[in-house]
């Protein structure tokens, strides 16, 4: 059985923001106002973190409803067992940089507890403690240092360092002569090549090249495969699924869901949307129709047919709808159009069963299924117009505008069309198509 990593049991952060402090408008007050300002500057600091009970009991029956007060984390909680991957994921100011920092002692929380079996190493800033004017060569002992190796282990490591690096051509340089991207190279490679028990990570693969962000995807895969326990924050969802086993969604300060790592990515790609995944109408009476057709349900399913609402990269999406036919007689066309998350039009399917094309279908119960391939569909969030016309001629009988939601969540797998790219392809779709190389020596 394994043991608990790190367990964080209702912590919270609150932050004092500044607020516009009123001035004397006369030269006595002005003059008053500067004698006093050391001693009101070092309260206004203390005042910014520090709060006592009684505060925070106020602060707690006001719920936090205050100008000045930034609840950075509200009472999240949660546990990481010894070698799993876990993911943090959110929108911008959601704090996950925050529970990091508390993770990584470089803040208090304000309130709750952290628990932290382990040698701890976190990458939050790369390349936080380079001195512009010591060289490559002195930066690395010097970034090692701050990140807790020591002097022989630095030494037992450097080799490597430079060679991930590829910097060894500059190594005795000033680093302010670097380049940003060789600044950043060379500060992963040190913080990469660490033995801790758990890393921390932050945002590492939004920086530098698409090659450097590879070489540091797989690094991160290799930390993940030798058992170690991981904590990453990314924007990266492909990277997210493709490093984690879990996933903790944070929003504006607390803790929305956790669980399997696709599925909290999915449900975070269509957070904030008013489709679902299954639509059913039970009062035929106002279900959406016409004089020939009224729809009935409509749903996004799995290949076992179980209602779904995300989906990996390469697994097929059915999409289907239930409708009554009121009257026999009629050619019916139903179809489906899909859209992104832009409002760009992905395709539009219709229904060419060779069975019911261009015939007309007697009065009854249907249920027409699309599958779009595994493969096909680029990730992200897509939204489903479900509707039906008579033909000859053409007629709506219902037209449902977004009325079912899906999310695909990306990989880096092998037979994706990413592949190893570490960042999302652009592109409405992203297929995997068949290529072929010949080879003419010159």
């Amino acid at each position: 059985m394994s043991q608990i990593a790190v367990n964080v049991e209702g912590i919270s952060k609150i932050y004092r923001l500044g607020v516009k402090e009123r001035g004397s408008d006369n030269i006595a007050g002005m003059i008053w106002d500067f004698v006093r300002s050391p001693l009101n500057n070092f309260r206004k600091y203390r005042s910014l973190y520090r709060f006592d009970e009684a505060e925070l009991q106020g602060l707690e029956a006001e719920n936090g409803q205050m100008d000045d007060i930034l609840w950075a984390l509200k009472n999240v909680s949660f546990s990481v067992d010894e070698g799993e991957v876990v993911g943090i994921i959110g929108g911008n100011g959601a704090g996950k940089s925050t529970l990091l920092k508390i993770l990584s002692r470089i803040t208090p929380p304000t309130r709750g507890e952290v628990t932290i079996r382990g040698r701890v190493s976190s990458l939050l800033e790369v390349g936080t403690g380079f001195h512009p004017e010591l060289t490559g060569r002195e930066n690395v002992y010097l970034n090692g240092t701050i990140l807790g190796m020591r002097k022989r282990e630095v030494d037992e490591r450097f080799d490597e360092i430079v060679a991930f690096s590829e910097v060894e051509k500059f190594l005795d340089t000033p680093v302010k002569r670097y380049s940003s991207g060789m600044r950043v190279r060379l500060a992963f490679a040190v913080a990469a090549h660490l033995e801790p028990e758990i890393l921390i990570v932050d945002e590492v693969l939004a920086v530098g090249d698409a090659a450097f962000q590879q070489k540091c995807m797989n690094k991160m895969q290799d930390v993940g495969k030798e058992g170690r326990t991981v904590l990453f924050v990314s924007h990266n969802m492909p990277a997210v699924t493709s490093l984690c086993d879990r996933v903790i969604w944070l929003d504006r300060g607390t803790k929305v869901s956790e669980g399997p790592a696709r599925e909290i990515v999915g449900e975070y790609l269509l957070a904030g949307r008013s489709t679902m995944a299954c639509r059913q109408w039970n009062d035929t009476d106002t279900a959406p129709g016409g004089r020939f057709a009224r729809l009935l349900a409509t749903r996004v399913i799995t290949e076992k047919g179980d209602v779904a609402e995300h989906f990996d990269i390469q697994q097929p999406v059915g999409i289907q709808m239930e409708y009554e036919v009121l009257e026999g007689g009629e050619v019916m066309l139903p179809h489906f159009r899909v859209k992104n998350e832009d409002g760009v039009l992905v395709f539009v399917t219709l229904d060419h069963d060779p069975e019911w094309y261009q015939r007309p279908r007697p009065a009854g119960f249907y249920t027409s299924t699309v599958w779009i391939p595994g493969n096909f569909l680029n990730e992200g969030p897509y939204f489903v117009d479900c509707a039906l016309i008579t033909r000859h001629p053409d007629i709506p009988q219902f037209n449902e505008l977004a009325v079912l939601s899906f999310a695909i969540a990306g990989s880096m797998e092998p037979g994706t069309a990413r592949g190893d790219w570490p960042g999302r392809l652009k592109g409405v779709v992203s297929p995997v198509l068949e290529w072929k190389t010949d080879y003419r020596k010159g």
